[in-house]
């Protein structure tokens, strides 16, 4: 072995796709190091919900062999060929059970189908660790709950992870794995990438196929956590492929994320607007972070305009939907299953019983027009930079530790949810620590199908400024 453990549970997903065509290190050495730190780590933060190191040591054997072939006898190898990837636990994965985080959903039972994203990384010779956790049905923006505790934020084990992808983020920023893949419903991806300093990008809606389809509905959308962007871009050109089985899936997208990533922001049209109008509640030190921030991407020669997009807090629209949809959840449970869930989703659920048919066109036609505004005001710029979270990591705490309601769900992640309504792309990057030392982040807002420029403008940011890791 020509590099230590450590060594290589640090490597980005890029670089150890380049130790292994240049034949410096195994799958199976790389697999194993990933494997070592879960069990030394894994206990503390509470990322891996399911860990198969049989299942992943022997794709690992497998994906060597590919990779022999191909050096020797110029053999193809996958995109992702030997890269350690670890899946949410919203996610079907065969072989695994997915119980969403809930004590209601069966773990004996056939777990035969792979969700669209989880095929595509199979077939580009991903090597599948685990599960990683997240609250019941992904319902909040912490990760806890009554199955499977609380996970933790690798910078500050006291602090939460957030949610609901806390899982997928707390496992990459710790160097549990180089990529996961998570979902994003109101940030869910956003949320935790900012508060554990990690990369996660919520493409725009239907770009990454989903089966089944969100219980939640057309907020929902599925993308990666890495620790770079170039890490994401490879694994969006895997993600994005077409599934037939999910009708909202945006056409085929043959493009290569990778292309044109290193082509920077200068003559781009940024509208930087560090309170989208209405947020009251920014933490000084993020706001002053992201005035340098702003600076950061003049100085590479975008053209920043402080400007607010002009539409009001859309948080009822966001809550009220979702409270609709946890009834609706909810109700399909048996009894017996409905006095297991989370305090906090039968909170939602309870909410949710309160709103009416009439309440639910009435959302869904504000929901509209503030797709169509954002629209009309994406045509002026090409991107709009905002913080992605208003405060940093808060402490970790049980399901149920406050009383429920739509401030309590998301009203400290303004910035999150509205992207969501809309189905825009949004990336959350990382932009310093705060004096605490707890990461502190920017989120980039492209138009709709305009990933690959929200991806170019991060790449920018990030080639001034790369993510780190906490040593643990």
């Amino acid at each position: 072995m020509t590099q230590t453990s450590t060594t290589l549970t640090s490597l980005t997903a890029t670089q150890l796709l380049q130790g292994y065509r240049a034949g410096q290190f195994s799958v199976v050495e790389a697999t194993q190091a990933f494997l070592s730190r879960i069990e030394r780590l894994n206990p503390s933060l509470n990322a891996f919900c399911l860990i198969d190191a049989q299942a992943a040591l022997a794709s690992a054997q497998r994906s060597d062999a590919r990779w022999q072939a191909h050096r020797q006898l110029g053999a193809p190898v996958g995109a992702l060929e030997g890269l350690p990837v670890a899946v949410k636990d919203l996610i079907l994965t065969r072989g695994w059970p997915t119980l969403r985080g809930s004590r209601t959903v069966a773990a004996d039972q056939d777990w035969s189908v792979d969700a669209p994203v989880v095929a595509r990384l199979r077939e580009a010779g991903a090597v599948l660790v685990g599960k990683t956790t997240t609250p019941e049905f992904g319902c909040k923006g912490e990760t806890n709950s009554p199955l499977t505790g609380i996970t933790r934020n690798p910078w500050n084990f006291a602090r939460t992870s957030g949610g609901s992808s806390g899982g997928s983020s707390a496992a990459v920023s710790a160097g549990l794995v180089p990529v996961a893949i998570g979902t994003d419903g109101a940030g869910s991806i956003r949320i935790p990438a900012a508060f554990c300093g990690n990369v996660g990008f919520k493409p725009s809606f239907g770009r990454v196929p989903a089966h089944p389809l969100s219980p939640f509905g057309s907020v929902a959308h599925v993308g990666p956590h890495a620790m770079s962007v170039a890490d994401i871009a490879l694994t969006m050109n895997v993600a994005k492929q077409p599934d037939a089985r999910d009708w909202t899936s945006l056409p085929e997208d043959r493009s290569d994320y990778g292309i044109g990533l290193n082509d920077g922001v200068r003559g781009l049209r940024i509208a930087y607007s560090p309170t989208l109008g209405y947020v009251t509640n920014l933490d000084p030190e993020i706001r002053a972070g992201l005035d340098q921030v702003a600076l950061v991407f003049e100085s590479l020669g975008a053209l920043v305009d402080a400007v607010d997009p002009g539409f009001e807090d859309p948080l009822e629209i966001t809550t009220s939907l979702w409270f609709a949809a946890a009834r609706q959840v909810f109700d399909g449970l048996s009894g017996s299953q409905q006095k297991l869930t989370d305090p906090d989703f039968q909170a939602q659920a309870e909410l949710g019983g309160r709103i009416t048919a009439a309440d639910l066109h009435a959302l869904n036609l504000r929901r509209g027009l503030l797709g169509s505004q954002m629209r009309q005001f994406m045509q002026g710029y090409d991107l709009l930079l905002t913080p992605a979270i208003a405060i940093p990591a808060f402490a970790a705490e049980p399901a149920g530790h406050r009383p429920m309601d739509p401030h309590a769900m998301l009203g400290w992640t303004p910035y999150s949810y509205p992207f969501n309504l809309t189905q825009q792309p949004a990336i959350s990057i990382p932009c310093g620590l705060t004096l605490d030392g707890l990461p502190m982040a920017l989120q980039l807002v492209g138009p709709m199908f305009g990933d690959a420029l929200v991806l170019r403008a991060a790449r920018a940011y990030e080639s001034l400024h790369p993510a780190t890791r906490p040593i643990l």
